[in-house]
């Protein structure tokens, strides 16, 4: 993926390196998680999702999802806002500003809506965020209460030891996907999900609303793929490979029967391996949001 020569995004928060601001309430919840179960947790989910709490509270979205008080607040940072200088950071930036120029684009002529720009937050092991006490083996999430992206960069790491998914494209597609759940909030679609997994009859019908965000998420992120190729010349030879590699493998079915030796389809929460490679390969496909919806019946 091509990527060096293109402009870096300031809109990144660079807490790597602090405290992370203590652990304090998990989550935003009444207690806490112990490291062992987080880290089951995430090998579990390995989230590209909007809160890990998707995954601690088997289907449910982010309690408060449009913005109840409910919510931990993120402690004051002194961290940086800028691009980055390292290597990794700044591919992130790179990245998040080719998202940035993109749906600013793409957003108004497709669903006559502007495009906010997300902020990117950078940390090493925890942080605080909006949505409560972010920590690196939970993955990379979007927080939809200050509508900002998190991201441990050690994930990619992660991703290439234990999930043989490594590559620039790869990692990207980690950015995309979370930026697209930061789209699917500016189309009002989390706080629909949201209610509709509040009127659930079952946890396995909050469970499938959760899929259909997150392969929406992975849609959006081919639409974006697709687009930012057209405007910046991006792909090279081998990247949809990559990306469809990682979709693959963080599919909730492979991961089920990796952890436990066998799938429980009803406890999905992100999707089968297929359905993430097929919703990525939609969005790379037509470039186009509505596509990307009605695929998912979002």
């Amino acid at each position: 993926m091509r990527w060096g020569d293109y402009r870096q995004s300031d809109n990144v928060e660079d807490r790597r390196g602090d405290s992370g601001g203590g652990m304090m309430s998990s989550l935003g919840g009444g207690g806490r998680l112990g490291i062992g179960t987080v880290i089951i947790l995430g090998l579990l989910g390995y989230i590209f999702g909007i809160d890990p709490r998707v995954l601690i509270g088997g289907a449910t979205l982010v309690t408060g999802l449009g913005g109840r008080s409910s919510q931990t607040a993120p402690a004051p940072s002194n961290a940086p806002t800028g691009a980055p200088t390292d290597q990794m950071g700044r591919f992130v930036a790179t990245v998040l500003a080719q998202t940035e120029d993109v749906w600013s684009q793409v957003l108004p002529a497709q669903a006559n809506i502007r495009y906010i720009k997300p902020p990117i937050v950078l940390f090493s092991g925890s942080t605080r965020s909006g949505c409560g006490q972010a920590q690196s083996a939970m993955g990379p999430f979007y927080c939809p209460i200050d509508q900002k992206v998190y991201l441990d960069t050690s994930f990619f790491d992660d991703m290439k030891r234990k999930l043989g998914g490594g590559g620039d494209f790869a990692y990207a597609y980690v950015v995309a996907h979370e930026v697209g759940h930061h789209v699917e909030n500016l189309l009002g679609i989390l706080p629909r999900v949201q209610q509709a997994q509040e009127r659930a009859a079952t946890r396995q019908d909050a469970n499938q609303l959760s899929v259909r965000v997150e392969l929406l998420a992975d849609c959006l992120a081919g639409v974006w793929a697709a687009n930012g190729n057209q405007q910046f010349q991006l792909l090279e030879p081998g990247d949809i490979e990559k990306g469809m590699a990682t979709a693959q493998a963080i599919g909730d079915d492979r991961l089920q029967r990796q952890s436990q030796g066998y799938v429980v389809p009803d406890s999905f929460t992100h999707g089968a391996a297929a359905q993430r490679q097929q919703a990525l390969t939609l969005g790379l496909k037509t470039g186009k949001i509505d596509d990307c919806r009605r695929a998912v019946q979002l």
